[in-house]
């Protein structure tokens, strides 16, 4: 959730503030912090769930992670809208 925040505070830069330069924005979203927030974990941890006959808890795992990485997005979005008005 921490790497959503951050991407949602460096796009908003990006995007709306032109504060990062289009090249800085892709090596900090696409090559940093999207090699630290992959899912490769969460794939590997619903996998098991739907291994260990859990269909519900990995339904529970996929939505939990969905709805928390949108809405870390959207919070670091207005985080900088809020410090960088």
């Amino acid at each position: 959730m921490v790497g959503c925040v951050l991407v949602g505070l460096l796009a908003e830069l990006a995007d709306q503030r032109s504060l990062i330069s289009d090249e800085t924005r892709g090596f900090l979203i696409v090559g940093i912090l999207g090699s630290f927030t992959t899912f490769s974990a969460f794939g590997n941890e619903t996998m098991n769930l739907l291994r260990d006959g859990e269909p519900w808890l990995a339904f529970g795992n996929i939505l939990g992670h969905i709805t928390l990485g949108l809405f870390s997005v959207w919070l670091g979005y207005s985080m900088a809208s809020l410090l960088w008005k």
